[in-house]
């Protein structure tokens, strides 16, 4: 198996490093900063090509790079935004089936998750195929004892596909509607915030920070949030740089469908809850009256 990478501006995409992991540790880097990118898989690696390509058009990458991976039985690409525009488009290329949304990946099929990850089907090929790795399912486990050997591929030509739109803006995303599983900071609201109102009003204060807002099962249960903003094996999948947990006991499904959070902080008035043993950062105190008080410091207005 061989795990590509696309790459912008020198930065491995969501679930990266994990794709590489699902692969067994070889990896082909392509795009800005493809030397820099491939660097940060130390730990993970064991064998590493690197190539610059021009900015991100996926029908001219595609193009690129199927000569260069079609030698391997399977291709694994991240679930990222730039994983799954490139992933059909190489799978055409080399005349494969894709497996979009696999959860585990294997050289003879992969677990794909449907209807909305509510359902998982075992996909079997009889043959060389293409996947993308849903981000935050699997975790990596960093090895110091793992040392990549890194060779490098020089400028890749980039034929003209022509079938590449020209990019006229490129705007970020708004962290209040953007896919909770691409979300790099996230504000999670549990139980402990005893009313919607308050729950209301940290999706306010999420803003505020310009982070997206989800949920533990309880709360999109109760209505108070739309179930594609529930976290958890049940939910949506997620791996954020930052996690603020409001209220959240840590229940296993919850906890795990975070992935593996950078940084943790937990509100909550019990100090032994798994919430808060997982945090970096663990503040005893009253959930709804903290949220209350940044609310008033962020300028959020009492009435939304």
């Amino acid at each position: 198996m061989l795990a590509v990478l696309p790459v912008r501006d020198g930065s491995l995409p969501l679930g990266g490093a994990e794709a590489v992991a699902e692969a067994g540790g070889e990896a082909l880097v392509v795009g800005p900063g493809a030397a820099e990118a491939a660097s940060l898989l130390a730990g993970v690696a064991t064998d590493v090509s690197w190539a610059e390509l021009p900015p991100f058009a996926p029908a001219a990458w595609a193009a690129a790079l199927a000569p260069l991976v079609e030698d391997a039985d399977v291709v694994v690409l991240p679930g990222s935004p730039d994983g799954r525009d490139l992933a059909p488009r190489l799978a055409h290329l080399l005349r494969r089936p894709l497996l979009a949304g696999a959860m585990t990946i294997t050289t003879g099929g992969a677990t794909v998750a449907v209807e909305g990850g509510l359902v998982l089907h075992e996909m079997v090929v009889d043959g060389p195929f293409v996947a993308t790795l849903q981000p935050g399912v699997r975790g990596v486990d960093l090895d110091p004892a793992v040392v990549a050997t890194v060779s490098s591929l020089g400028d890749l030509p980039v034929p003209a596909a022509g079938l590449d739109p020209d990019l006229v803006e490129l705007v970020p995303a708004d962290p209040a509607t953007m896919d909770l599983a691409e979300s790099p900071r996230i504000v999670g609201g549990g139980a402990g915030l005893g009313d919607q109102s308050v729950m209301d009003q940290l999706g306010q204060v999420a803003d505020a920070l310009g982070c997206s807002t989800g949920g533990t099962r309880v709360i999109t249960d109760w209505g108070w949030l739309p179930f594609e903003r529930q976290i958890g094996t049940t939910g949506v999948m997620v791996h954020p740089r930052l996690y603020l947990a409001f209220g959240v006991s840590g229940a296993v499904q919850h906890v795990a469908g975070l992935g593996d959070p950078t940084h943790v902080i937990a509100v909550n008035t019990d100090a032994s809850c798994p919430m808060m043993s997982l945090a970096d950062l663990a503040i005893v105190t009253d959930g709804p009256a903290l949220v209350a008080e940044l609310a008033r410091r962020l300028g959020v207005p009492v009435d939304g």
